[in-house]
């Protein structure tokens, strides 16, 4: 089976396909840049394709022969459309980096076409949201009957280009939570909480992070929120930014943002990642008031990206697709994020 990368040259893709290489693959690279397709073609010795997004039959073109797409180019709002349109009507499994709940709830809706058309779509197998989900997931096998889950993550790192842009594209949509099964906008940074993710204390807000949607499609469980780390000063931003969403959702505001963005480095270098790292906390609740409670410690959100997606493909080209619409953990299974080095996965004791 072979396995096509598009946006193997952004940041994450060039990670995710040395990844890849290195793990005895020879992945079909592409992306709309000839120029920047040709020399990661070339770095690595491999076939470089060049199609872009907005032509539907240019993009089957481009996945002739080819029987999984890892789709790394975002911002996912805007590209994973046409792709897994593509993606159905070829016959190809789809996976994807996404952390953006608006995709994750789209191709859910298409559960039903990829059903029909025999491949596995899952969005979201890299840090957004593998170690979040199989955390949910880990949970919900301890308490089949909770009705309530919050999943809280730091990442000691810092972030890429396209995760800002991507952050620049979605300001002034507000914060988003599920509730009663459904989901629902609340105001930014709209609650806070005490987290211990095994390191003392700390102050999380929540945000309209992946698992809003994907601890749903996972889980079951109908309340969900999800919270990060801040520092005390971005906190008080989001608050204030209720404020002026006007303002952040006009194009030409958006636009001189992404320009400052478009300035700075395009992520963190190895060394930065090495010495990154990534906690993950959980809890569940029945209606009861019984609860379960995990923590996950792990590499760098970057690094962790990378290791997942390509395990995530490599399962897939073994005949590992389950059709349909999947989760991570629906997937591969709720211990999938436990097989990777410097992953920690423990349980924690509920105090009486």
């Amino acid at each position: 089976m072979s396995l096509l990368i598009y946006g193997a040259y952004g940041y994450t893709g060039q990670l995710i396909t040395e990844r890849a290489v290195e793990q005895g693959l020879s992945p079909v690279v592409a992306g709309r840049d000839a120029e920047k397709v040709h020399a990661i073609a070339e770095r690595y010795d491999l076939e470089g394709r060049v199609f872009g997004l907005d032509v539907p039959a240019r993009i089957r073109d481009g996945l002739d022969g080819i029987d999984v797409v890892l789709h790394c180019a975002g911002p996912f709002i805007h590209t994973s459309a046409p792709m897994l349109q593509a993606c159905i009507d070829t016959g190809t499994h789809y996976l994807d980096i996404t952390g953006e709940i608006d995709v994750f709830e789209a191709a859910a809706h298409r559960d039903a076409e990829a059903t029909s058309a025999g491949i596995m779509v899952c969005p979201g197998v890299g840090f957004d949201v593998v170690p979040t989900d199989c955390v949910a997931k880990h949970l919900s096998e301890a308490l089949p009957d909770a009705t309530t889950l919050e999943i809280a993550f730091m990442g000691l790192g810092q972030v890429s280009r396209g995760t800002a842009l991507t952050a620049v594209s979605n300001l002034g949509e507000g914060g988003k939570v599920r509730r009663d099964g459904q989901i629902v906008t609340v105001p930014p940074a709209w609650a806070t909480r005490e987290v211990d993710f095994g390191r003392g204390p700390k102050t999380v807000v929540s945000i309209p992070w992946g698992d809003v949607s994907t601890g749903y499609h996972s889980t079951g469980i109908p309340n969900i929120t999800a919270y990060t780390y801040l520092p005390e000063r971005a906190i008080t931003l989001l608050r204030l930014s209720r404020y002026v969403s006007w303002l952040l959702q006009w194009e030409p505001v958006k636009k001189l943002l992404e320009a400052l963005v478009r300035m700075q480095p395009a992520g963190p270098d190895e060394s930065q990642r090495k010495e990154g790292v990534t906690l993950v906390w959980g809890r569940a609740t029945n209606d009861a008031g019984d609860e379960v409670s995990a923590r996950l410690t792990g590499p760098e959100g970057y690094t962790f990206t990378a290791r997942t997606a390509v395990a995530a493909a490599q399962h897939v080209l073994d005949g590992g697709a389950t059709p349909g619409f999947q989760t991570p953990s629906t997937a591969f299974g709720a211990h999938f994020v436990r097989h990777f080095d410097g992953v920690d996965m423990v349980d924690v004791p509920v105090r009486s």
